[in-house]
């Protein structure tokens, strides 16, 4: 008989290419990245299998020279200044199609 190594997740499939891209990432990590690593954090904390997933967001923590209350703290700045995800930091609220150019 196989020995059980735990479930696999349902969304597996899509996090483990949200991994890879974090894997990926050249230069310093922003807030996707930051806020990604944190989420899936939280959805495979305790979570009883997929040891390949917490394994490379720990690998990708360390590579940025973070560990999970350096991450949090960044987080939390980040949902602090008004970050969504899909939005940059310097994104203003609205898509700008009601503002004309005054020209001056």
């Amino acid at each position: 008989m196989t020995e059980d190594k735990g479930q696999t997740h349902p969304l597996y499939a899509t996090d483990r290419e949200v991994v890879d891209s974090l894997l990926g990432h050249e230069g310093a990590p922003g807030p996707d990245q930051l806020t990604s690593a944190a989420r899936l954090l939280m959805r495979y904390d305790g979570f009883p299998g997929s040891p390949d997933i917490k394994e490379d967001i720990e690998r990708a923590l360390k590579g940025w020279a973070l560990d999970r209350d350096g991450l949090n703290a960044k987080c939390r700045e980040i949902w602090a200044q008004g970050w969504r995800p899909g939005q940059t930091l310097d994104d203003t609220v609205g898509s700008g199609a009601d503002v004309e150019d005054s020209g001056s």
